[in-house]
């Protein structure tokens, strides 16, 4: 058998073949001009009124305007830091205790007002009212949630309230 002989013979599955191929190729050429088109439509949207220099102008810009933002951050970081250094000498924690400085009045218009800072330094200020003879206001100071000072009842519990308050930041 020769070569001719078995191309013969076999001519059919031959032109089978390569019908099947040129098929097959001609499917992915139109898969590729498909995805070829949807490309160049995004391209062309993308450089839709530029050209290099105007996109690369865009690209500097975009650039500073980072730059810029970098800068502002920085800036409200420092502003931030300098908030949280002045909230850990501010008053946060308070407790506030009314109650009737003489037991033949009523209404409780008597207080104890206590103010503390993150480390429980601090005031506390007792104001005394006396219908007869007015209001009296005492202030004791408190170093590390204690006073040098005696305190009374109700300072001692505007104090705890004070020193066990959640409600603050830092």
């Amino acid at each position: 058998m020769n070569i001719i002989e078995l191309i013969n013979n076999n001519l059919f599955y031959i032109i089978l073949g390569m019908s099947g191929t040129i098929l097959l190729l001609y499917i992915i050429i139109v898969i590729l001009l498909i995805k070829h088109s949807r490309l160049n439509k995004k391209y062309k949207k993308f450089m839709a009124g530029a050209n290099g220099s105007s996109l690369e102008d865009q690209i500097i810009s975009r650039f500073q305007e980072i730059d810029h933002l970098k800068l502002d951050s920085e800036k409200i970081q420092m502003e931030i830091d300098k908030i949280m250094e002045n909230l850990d000498i501010t008053y946060q924690k308070i407790g506030v205790v009314k109650y009737d400085a003489f037991k033949e009045m009523g209404g409780k218009l008597s207080f104890v007002l206590a103010l503390l800072d993150k480390n429980n330094d601090g005031i506390i200020l007792n104001s005394v009212h006396s219908s007869r003879e007015g209001c009296y206001t005492y202030l004791k100071e408190i170093i590390k949630g204690e006073s040098f000072l005696e305190l009374s009842g109700d300072e001692k519990k505007a104090l705890d309230q004070a020193i066990n308050s959640t409600n603050y930041m830092f």
